[in-house]
């Protein structure tokens, strides 16, 4: 419905005559709004995942306020309302598990409200994909605000970041390098302000990937969140979505399948996290954008990565939000004819434009395409082969170069826990050259596809020396970690995926380069062993963990429910008066 031709859709609601219209602008009034805000003005919807227990998001109370003042100012009538809050650091098994819970959510209070538009309050990595989910399935004009990045981590004079440390920390603990207490007491130096993870996680990477795909105000992912700025440009977003009601900017018009493009290059510039995969591919299922795997292998292999930031860098995004942010990273994609210039953002105006303009400040944190942080060719690439015949990935800048192309001995768990039973064992049988797998950790599996496919190291090989060695898993990992690890092995082996199939002491040969991971196991065998394999009891038989495991898709179709791809607009199903 177009807000010029038709008129506002909140009309239905507070424009209604009788007993209908008197009962919705009433009962608002009770709340110690005048009649004045039923005069017609956009309404706008601030879809709030706040909560104390996801840390990450606590402060978005104060953001939603910041909003409001901008849409007042355009002339709006703000009305916050909460939505599942997802924190990583929290939720049990997974915040991925609850994903698509917040994106149902979210797109039915969307839809059932007297809503013109919303703005989307987000930090946590699961909430802001949740968000833009539900815009996409209700296509009502929508803006992303991400509430930004803590301040640096800081302990006995060096930068620590959040996640990445907590593995060095682990280890370090293990090999004695740490005492428990000084571990204690770093805790508090990593997580210092509120805000998300401030290294390149997933939660800065969706930041980065909202605004690539021009959801986001032009330099909003990475003020930190408590610069005075993050709350400058929510204030911003507010105006500007009042606007965009009056243009009926919508997300469809916003996210096509140049925006993916986009996204894929900037998230490969910046050395994003492998999370954005799945929740890219989601997000393209709800818009009915074609967009494959595949071409976050092929869209990202001529892209170097420019931004030099933890776990594969050294900096942190408060530094990034000084050096220039993610504007300067877009400038140089689109001057070096990487980026689809002329697509439209939530500015209204193109990508290419509202980018044109920014300057680096500091060439060692954002590098520069000629001479970049790491070469083209060095983005999360997708692998195949008979272990994993619809793909895996791995994330090369967090890889050790000399495992780029590794063969060697399985061993196989049947769960994360099973590993952790046994990698303190000083006698365990494990060899560096050994490849840990780690399975029935996927979508359907755990359930969820956790961030458990680093598992740490032996202790027996810590001590030894050895930092790395190739791990492979059905299920995720932390954007802020960091290893030879490959992801997402679809199909996952809780469905009958090869993976299901791997005895301790196969051989796998992991071939980078080559973008391939092989099971050294004959087609004969591997028959012989899928039939006398039985798969895992159902584990749930209501709830809404049955409705997860039973309507899970896979990784490589972005672990979306498949009842929920597609638009289903906003128009509510049934008004009643």
């Amino acid at each position: 419905m177009s807000a010029e031709t038709n008129g506002l859709r909140s009309r239905a609601w507070f424009g209604a005559t009788g007993r209908s219209g008197m009962t919705h602008r009433s009962w608002m009034r009770n709340q110690g709004f005048g009649p004045e805000v039923f005069d017609g003005r956009p309404v706008i919807g601030i879809a709030t995942t706040w909560s104390e227990l996801a840390p990450c998001n606590a402060h978005l109370h104060r953001v939603a306020e910041a909003v409001k003042r901008g849409v007042w100012q355009a002339g709006g009538f703000p009305l916050e309302f909460p939505a599942m809050a997802l924190g990583e650091t929290m939720l049990r098994p997974t915040a991925m598990f609850y994903r698509n819970l917040l994106a149902m959510e979210a797109e039915e209070l969307m839809r059932a409200n007297p809503l013109d538009g919303t703005v989307l309050l987000s930090g946590c990595d699961k909430t802001t994909p949740g968000l833009l989910m539900a815009a996409a399935s209700v296509d009502l004009p929508s803006i992303m605000v991400t509430g930004g990045p803590m301040l640096n981590g800081k302990y006995r004079g060096q930068d620590v970041g959040s996640g990445t440390h907590v593995w060095k920390f682990e280890e370090d603990l293990k090999t004695g390098k740490m005492t428990q207490e000084e571990c204690y007491f770093a805790e508090g130096c990593m997580a210092r302000s509120n805000g998300h993870c401030m290294t390149m996680g997933t939660a800065s990477t969706m930041a980065c990937v909202a605004e690539a795909l021009g959801m986001q105000l032009p330099g909003s992912a990475t003020w930190p969140a408590v610069d005075a700025r993050r709350y400058e440009i929510a204030q911003e977003a507010g105006r500007r979505i009042v606007t965009m009601v009056h243009e009926d900017l919508r997300p469809s018009q916003i996210m096509t399948r140049a925006a993916f493009e986009n996204a894929i290059r900037a998230n490969a510039a910046i050395g994003g996290s492998t999370n954005a995969i799945v929740h890219l591919l989601a997000l393209a299922g709800r818009l009915g954008v074609q967009l494959q795997l595949d071409d976050f292998d092929a869209l990202a292999r001529p892209v170097p990565t420019l931004v030099n930031l933890m776990p594969s860098g050294k900096y942190l995004m408060e530094d990034f939000c000084y050096a220039g942010g993610l504007p300067v990273v877009l400038r140089q994609l689109s001057e070096a004819g990487l980026l689809n210039n002329e697509q439209v953002t939530v500015t209204g105006r193109a990508i290419a434009e509202n980018n044109s303009g920014a300057e680096c400040f500091n060439d060692d944190v954002i590098h520069s395409m000629e001479e970049p942080f790491q070469p083209a060719g060095t983005g999360t690439a997708v692998l195949r082969g008979n272990l994993a015949p619809n793909g895996a990935v791995i994330k090369q800048s967090a890889v050790s170069p000399h495992l780029l192309k590794h063969e060697g001995r399985a061993l196989v768990f049947d769960s994360p826990e099973d590993y952790h039973a046994v990698s303190d064992d000083a006698d365990m049988d494990v060899t560096e050259s050994d490849i840990l797998v780690i399975r029935y950790a996927g979508p359907k599996g755990y359930p969820g596809m956790p961030e458990v496919s680093n598992v740490p190291l032996p202790t027996k090989l810590l001590k030894a020396g050895v930092t790395d060695m190739v791990r492979i898993c059905d299920g995720r990992m932390s954007g802020t970690a960091y290893g030879t690890v490959v992801l997402h092995v679809s199909p996952e082996a809780a469905v009958g995926g090869p993976l299901a199939l791997v005895q301790t002491g196969d051989r796998i040969t992991l071939d980078v380069p080559s973008r391939s991971i092989t099971l050294d196991v004959s087609d004969e065998e591997l028959e012989r062993r899928r039939a006398a394999w039985q798969a895992p009891e159902q584990k749930y038989d209501s709830g809404y963990a049955w409705l997860y495991t039973t309507h899970v898709t896979q990784a490589h179709e972005g672990v979306d429910f498949d009842f929920l791809r597609g638009s289903r607009g906003h128009k509510v199903p049934r008004e009643s008066h």
